[in-house]
């Protein structure tokens, strides 16, 4: 069954973001070093996930990224359901294939296919 794998918060000012999410739960920030300014938030160990923070783009708010065996039959079966594709399948090099939905309740989420050989 596909489970949440990853979360991600957007923020118009990272930076301030970075501070608040420190300050109140501990949480680290690292930049990802790819091709956009994009951080992993580690949030401890234990139960629970870890995610990622980004700067705004539109009225994207949390993201919850969904681990799906392939986006491609996923994307397919959100669509027949009624949902959307937002952001068509991309590559994240050496990690795997994105993809962000829209629910019928106008909610955004992702799915990700694991794939070390993506470009």
């Amino acid at each position: 069954m596909p489970r949440v794998v990853h979360f991600e918060i957007s923020a118009d000012d990272p930076e301030r973001a970075k501070d608040f999410y420190t300050g109140v739960f501990g949480w680290d920030f690292q930049s990802w070093g790819g091709p956009m300014d994009y951080y992993m938030v580690r949030t401890g160990e234990g139960p629970g996930i870890d995610g990622g923070m980004f700067k705004r783009r539109g009225d994207v708010g949390h993201v919850n990224t969904i681990d799906v065996p392939s986006v491609d039959d996923f994307a397919a079966s959100v669509v027949a359901k009624g949902g959307q594709v937002v952001v068509p399948k991309n590559a994240i090099p050496g990690i795997g294939w994105l993809v962000y939905c829209k629910d019928t309740e106008g909610n955004i989420f992702g799915m990700m296919q694991s794939d070390p050989e993506a470009k």
